[in-house]
């Protein structure tokens, strides 16, 4: 979050078994990693939650959940849903608890696009190989970009694992593309060369990774990842795909086409997180739900309406809680009651007339409800807005929460959602590096205190988290010099 100062009724906890963002090679539903005999890893965590439920005493606490896409995530989910329905009333009937890392979904989409022109990133992560291992290679190479006018460019030779360094690797290939073939001619053990239709192939599959690796960037954000921001993030990736179904290049729509059938499948159905939270943001209301359903959805009147309906109803219960509190509140036995001191005045009975007016005024509902009003005013539009990340919704409904009091509350809960589990992935990574061998009896709070205020450090001097030795794309230099460099 900005560090805001809010106090949400609930929380959202997010849980993965895979590792760091784009280089997750995450299962799908059909391939789950293995387990113990009878039980997985995730269940076997159920269990333990379950076990030590009233020390933690987080049965009235948790909002949701966000677990990236496993078959026994799913399983594992629906038992601890079935548990936490039987302590207490879930939001909106448990619809929003369960919650799928849309970063790992975008993964799952682009290792299919990938997978398309395999043998081409093989080509060209060989080739750069090639050049790497020879600094008279590297030198003469840099004489071919510079008689090109190809200056200011390094090559980047990739991390397998993780697409998006594949993606910059492909990318900056592409300007060193006429660089290649001259190469080749000095050089017979040279054999690593794509031909031109395989770097039109690379061109259009770089076309279409740019949009992923935009919206995979905001998705997995960490200073300020607030659900409100995802839903549009899809709709981009939705067009994108339509728009390559419709390409007259027949490989692009092959690799479209596996695309869509794996977006149809985990974004089939109506993403409720994202839709309310994105009705919830005060420059969208209902508008980007009406503008981007249609494109997203074949039945986009009938999710809208679930929209609407999921809205209302979760505006209800809030709304009930709200009413619970201040009844107990104004109660004559409460310390709050509105007699406390004044019968010290000598206009004690006007004064205590008047609390028990407001009292009743307090607890008699309007005749249009906070989220009514919300709806039918127009859209915020901020003045020198310059794009998605300049505007900061929870700002907004702070200095709006006096106008919303209900509806506030119900904003603060909805935009902590984490809709990706690659931030708190990356927190529980820090672990290996503040629990060392040497600091490996520190406390539980010492721990908790050390990676919050270098986080919080960070986040003040605008310092970006550096990736491990092993993850980080190797940066070659068109001179002959070989160095690392941190695309986090």
């Amino acid at each position: 979050m900005d560090g805001t100062n809010v106090e949400p009724l609930a929380q959202s906890v997010a849980g993965s078994t895979t590792n760091q963002m784009e280089g997750i090679e995450g299962e799908e539903e059909s391939a789950p990693k293995p387990a113990p005999p009878n039980q997985n890893p995730s269940e076997d965590a159920i269990d333990k939650d379950q076990m030590e439920e009233e020390e933690w005493e987080i049965e009235e606490k948790i909002f949701t959940i966000s677990v990236d896409n496993a078959s026994y995530n799913d399983k594992a989910l629906k038992r601890l849903k079935e548990f936490f329905s039987r302590v207490r009333k879930l939001v909106c009937g448990g619809r929003l608890f369960h919650v799928r890392c849309c970063a790992h979904i975008l993964n799952l989409l682009v290792r299919d696009g990938l997978g398309t022109i395999d043998s081409v990133i093989g080509e060209v992560r060989e080739a750069i190989k090639y050049l790497n291992n020879s600094e008279a290679r590297l030198q003469r190479f840099s004489d071919y970009a510079h008689q090109l006018q190809i200056k200011d460019l390094k090559l980047v030779l990739d991390v397998p694992t993780r697409w998006n360094s594949t993606y910059d690797m492909l990318f900056v290939a592409l300007k060193f593309k006429d660089v290649f073939p001259r190469f080749a001619e000095s050089d017979p053990l040279f054999s690593h060369l794509p031909i031109d239709e395989e770097w039109e192939h690379v061109e259009c599959v770089c076309e279409i990774l740019k949009v992923f690796k935009d919206c995979t960037t905001i998705i997995s954000g960490s200073d300020y990842p607030t659900s409100n921001l995802y839903l549009i993030e899809v709709f981009r990736v939705k067009v994108t795909l339509d728009k390559g179904a419709q390409s007259e290049n027949v490989f692009i729509r092959h690799m479209v086409t596996k695309m869509k059938e794996k977006f149809d499948k985990y974004w089939g159905e109506c993403h409720l997180v994202m839709a309310i939270a994105s009705v919830l943001d005060p420059r969208f209301k209902m508008k980007l739900v009406e503008f981007s359903f249609p494109s997203i959805y074949t039945d986009a009147d009938k999710q809208i309406e679930e929209v609407k309906k999921a809205l209302y109803m979760m505006y209800e219960e809030y709304l009930e809680i709200h009413d619970i509190l201040v009844r107990e509140a104004t109660s004559p036995g409460s310390s709050c009651s509105g007699n406390t001191g004044l019968e010290k005045t000598p206009l004690g009975s006007g004064w205590e007339a008047f609390g028990e007016f407001i009292k009743n005024a307090d607890l008699e509902k309007p005749e249009k409800s906070e989220l009514d009003t919300y709806l039918e005013e127009g859209v915020y539009r901020e003045q020198g807005q310059k794009g998605m990340d300049s505007f900061k919704a929870l700002e907004w409904w702070c200095i709006h929460k006096e106008k919303y009091r209900v509806l506030s509350k119900m904003v603060m809960d909805v935009l902590a959602i984490l809709v990706s589990t690659v931030a708190s992935e990356s927190t529980f990574s820090a672990g290996g590096r503040v629990i060392d061998a040497y600091r490996s009896s520190l406390g539980k709070e010492t721990v908790q205190k050390l990676i919050c205020g270098a986080d919080w450090i960070r986040h003040i001097y605008g310092i970006n988290k550096k990736l491990k030795k092993e993850e980080m794309p190797t940066e070659i230099s068109n001179v002959g010099v070989l160095k690392k460099i941190n695309l986090a």
